[in-house]
């Protein structure tokens, strides 16, 4: 659907609202694309207010889990904490999809190793895998 290529340090959950807003979803019967995806799941990372608040503004449901100190943080504010939020644990459970998938794009050596210079560059390289992984049977 869509990625972003960043420094190797950098974390992955500052990047979750680039990703999001690059994502195009055709459509079946033609048109423009859709820009906002069915249902999102993440990781207890992806559980900042900022990435929730982006959600609900664009109202995309959603299945991140809450960490323990958020939850604590919430409930100890009471009824100003707000609502605790939704969570499907059979929908959660198709996360690790995404992570074997990651997993199969670091088979590749160009993509695992990161020898490209440039980011353009890279990007292409992690396309073209992307492109190799979808069409293998």
């Amino acid at each position: 659907m869509a990625f972003v290529i960043t420094p190797g340090q950098w974390g992955d959950a500052p990047q979750f609202i680039p990703v999001l807003e690059q994502v195009k979803v055709p459509r079946p019967g033609g048109g423009r694309p859709r820009t906002r995806p069915d249902h999102v799941g993440g990781d207890k990372a992806y559980s900042s207010r900022r990435n929730r608040r982006y959600l609900r503004r664009r109202q995309i449901k959603h299945t991140i889990p809450e960490p323990r100190d958020q939850r604590a943080n919430r409930q100890r504010r009471g009824s100003k904490g707000g609502r605790p939020t939704g969570f499907d644990t059979t929908i959660y459970r198709r996360r690790n999809e995404v992570e074997r998938t990651i997993n199969r794009l670091k088979t590749f050596r160009a993509v695992a190793t990161r020898y490209d210079k440039r980011a353009y560059v890279f990007h292409g390289t992690v396309t073209v895998a992307a492109i190799r992984l979808w069409l293998r049977p």
